[in-house]
């Protein structure tokens, strides 16, 4: 599925607010959905883009030998997800970030879309 499927596809999980395909490296987003006035994707997703760095350096500096599947923020009425995209080398600095309306989403299954999404995503 291209990018502009995949955000489709990640807005319709139950709770979901807003959607971004972000390159870690350069800190900008491939694509967005949904958001508005009061969630600017765009900061966020150049805000999530060091909470991933910072992670990730400090996976190293464990010398952990292992990679990071999602990172999950828990606010008081959201949840925001961090799925980094595994597999294909040209996808290594690419993350899903979703935004969920807690007390509409289902977590689990969330995640579960979520990664589903991200092994059908080609980019």
């Amino acid at each position: 599925m291209n990018i502009d499927t995949a955000l489709k596809e990640a807005m319709s999980i139950a709770g979901a607010i807003g959607v971004a395909l972000v390159d870690y490296d350069s800190g900008m987003s491939l694509g967005t959905s949904g958001g508005g006035d009061w969630l600017n994707l765009e900061v966020a997703a150049a805000g999530n883009t060091e909470v991933v760095r910072s992670k990730l350096r400090v996976i190293s500096m464990l010398g952990l030998n292992d990679s990071i599947e999602d990172i999950l923020i828990t606010l008081h009425r959201q949840y925001h997800l961090i799925r980094l995209m595994g597999g294909v080398k040209s996808r290594g600095s690419l993350f899903l970030y979703l935004v969920l309306e807690r007390d509409t989403a289902n977590l689990a299954l969330a995640r579960h879309q979520l990664k589903r999404i991200e092994s059908d995503l080609q980019v």
